[in-house]
């Protein structure tokens, strides 16, 4: 699994032109999933973002975490992240998960996060053609993959 995070002071994810969710200040995620993924790539992912350090405190160091400023979530599926450009100008993503592997896996890091996050999380929807907006803070832009376990 591959996660993109990105810092965020707001975030919206819009469907058809209807917004589906909105955040204040905490984490846009972009949640790439490959065929080999499994509960233990979840739980890994989850555990390290939600301790990640990358909110400032009161010296403007960035000491904090997700859990320490109680901040929003977006989740968004992104089988894009698994995009292959080794060969010729145009992405392949033969890695990416099938999609209903996929859609049971985001599904589930969900939920996992839902049990450790008490605030607000929203979603897109899988599968769907999506519009995201964000004002990324700082700009925070970090990027984990669960199989290098950085």
């Amino acid at each position: 699994m591959r996660l993109l995070i990105q810092r965020v002071s707001e975030a919206s994810v819009k469907i058809d032109g209807v917004v589906v969710a909105n955040i204040a200040t905490g984490l846009l995620l972009l949640l790439g999933i490959e065929d080999e993924d499994s509960a233990l790539d979840t739980e890994w992912l989850v555990q390290k973002m939600i301790q990640l350090r990358i909110f400032n405190d009161a010296d403007n160091k960035m000491n904090l975490s997700l859990l320490d400023i109680q901040g929003e979530l977006l989740i968004i599926s992104q089988f894009t992240l698994f995009a292959s450009t080794k060969k010729g100008n145009r992405p392949s993503f033969i890695n990416a998960a099938k999609p209903e592997i996929a859609q049971a896996l985001y599904n589930d890091f969900i939920s996992h996060v839902r049990t450790r996050v008490h605030t607000k999380i929203g979603t897109g929807v899988f599968g769907a053609d999506m519009k995201v907006s964000l004002v990324n803070d700082g700009p925070v832009t970090i990027f984990l993959d669960s199989k290098n376990k950085e």
